[in-house]
């Protein structure tokens, strides 16, 4: 058959799907390093099954919970190409006793509410440290135990290490008279 009697390729419903790389992976999410240490960016539905499979493997303690606001960086290129930045970035760091090694998720917990799954039900020790970034950050960690302030007093409004929130400042007292108290 000559290409000119050559039949027209057959039309599908289906569309085609393009075939993404995403990089190198660990515990089915993007891998990178950094400083020798090993980091993986599950998204926030991927941090739960994520964390239990690494406790699985001997990371028995969450040794640190915080959080990143990008505000002022919003241009990174320290991200996997298939991680999208977002504002807010909650970072995990776990540590394996046996092996002496440690780990680190870095999860993009989005812009404006931020929200990511609590690690309490896994770490009961992440408790205080979800709090703090919450008081702080204003990172929500859904079925947390008790979401409430733990630095800053109750009626406190905002939450501030935020980038946008503004600088306070604290009235000083003066005494008119020298030595008075």
């Amino acid at each position: 058959m000559t290409e000119e009697n050559a039949a027209p390729p057959e039309e599908t419903d289906q569309e085609t799907v393009e075939e993404v790389d995403l990089g190198p992976m660990a515990y089915g999410v993007p891998v990178t390093e950094s400083f020798g240490q090993t980091v993986l960016h599950p998204t926030p539905d991927q941090l739960i099954e994520t964390a239990t499979a690494l406790q699985q493997d001997g990371f028995c303690m969450v040794i640190d919970v915080t959080v990143v606001d990008y505000l002022t960086h919003p241009g990174r290129t320290d991200l996997p190409s298939a991680v999208t930045p977002q504002r807010f970035e909650v970072v995990v760091a776990l540590i394996n006793h046996q092996q002496s090694t440690r780990i680190r998720l870095r999860v993009q917990a989005g812009n404006e509410q931020p929200t990511v799954p609590s690690l309490f039900d896994l770490f009961p020790g992440t408790e205080a440290m979800e709090r703090e970034a919450w008081d702080l950050f204003g990172v929500t960690f859904t079925d947390h135990p008790d979401h409430s302030r733990i630095l800053l007093p109750d009626d406190w409004e905002g939450h501030p290490l935020r980038k946008d929130h503004g600088m306070g400042d604290i009235p000083v007292q003066f005494s008119t008279t020298v030595g008075n108290r």
